[in-house]
């Protein structure tokens, strides 16, 4: 009996002790190499939900991911709303913007929390630039723009999923039409003075089948910039949405290049 009871009590330690390997040698390898936090940021007409896909990808891959909600108002404000989250960060980040979010990370990537920059179909302008000058010299494909005498603009919910998001499940693209953030036109009008991807290394998504962005000016913005680059056939300028993994593959690159001081 005592024997049983002895043997019954060693199999129970060891069994304690594999476990508390294991979970210790789970742990680490859930902690990426590199940069650690990451920080989405939402372009204009819609908020950062979008962004879940590829939230839940880097959360399951160990990274803290934080995503911003700027109210489209103003470009300073804008900013302002991404640099608070910066401001929350305990260390270095990589910076991600899709679309008019691309303007916006440009200045606000100048913060000390920033190691690297991510653009998905998204601006990068240079000092004295705004997208809404750089669109005109590679004009794109929709036409569903609304400009309201207030000043915010939005998509033609009915036009929405062709021109913005024609490669997401027609049901996904009409919710997010109809739950559209009107965007001060103004924003898109912003000039923009010293770009951070001029001193930061960079990384650029090319939609090859946006109708927001011409996928030339994206070619031009990317290469102007020194952009590590990745071209996604039949993307739609929802890439960030409709190809989470690949979007998640190249801000881990980001966070696994980007230089740490």
């Amino acid at each position: 009996m005592k024997n049983s009871i002895f043997k019954n009590s060693i199999c129970l330690f060891y069994a304690l002790l594999f476990c508390l390997i294991y979970n210790s040698t789970k742990a680490v390898a859930q902690q990426p190499a590199g940069i650690r936090n990451i920080v989405l940021v939402h372009g204009a007409f819609v908020d950062g939900s979008g962004w879940k896909p590829v939230y839940d990808i880097l959360v399951k891959k160990g990274y803290h991911v934080s995503v911003t909600q700027q109210p489209l108002t103003s470009f300073d404000g804008d900013v302002a709303a991404v640099k608070r989250v910066l401001s929350m960060q305990d260390g270095p980040c990589i910076l991600v913007g899709h679309s008019y979010g691309g303007a916006i990370i440009t200045v606000a990537g100048n913060d000390d929390h920033v190691a690297g920059l991510v653009y998905i179909a998204a601006h990068a302008p240079d000092n004295g630039e705004s997208e809404g000058g750089n669109g005109k010299l590679y004009p794109s494909a929709y036409k569903s723009l609304q400009k309201p005498a207030d000043g915010f603009d939005y998509i033609a919910p009915e036009s929405f999923y062709a021109d913005f998001a024609a490669d997401l499940p027609k049901a996904v693209a009409e919710f997010t039409a109809n739950a559209q953030m009107p965007t001060a036109d103004a924003v898109f009008h912003a000039i923009i003075q010293n770009p951070a991807w001029r001193v930061k290394p960079s990384w650029y998504m090319v939609a090859k089948a946006d109708r927001i962005i011409n996928p030339d000016l994206e070619r031009m913005y990317a290469k102007r910039a020194k952009s590590t680059v990745v071209e996604i056939d039949g993307a739609s300028h929802s890439v960030y949405q409709s190809h989470p993994k690949e979007v998640a593959r190249l801000i881990i690159d980001a966070a696994t290049h980007s230089p740490v001081k």
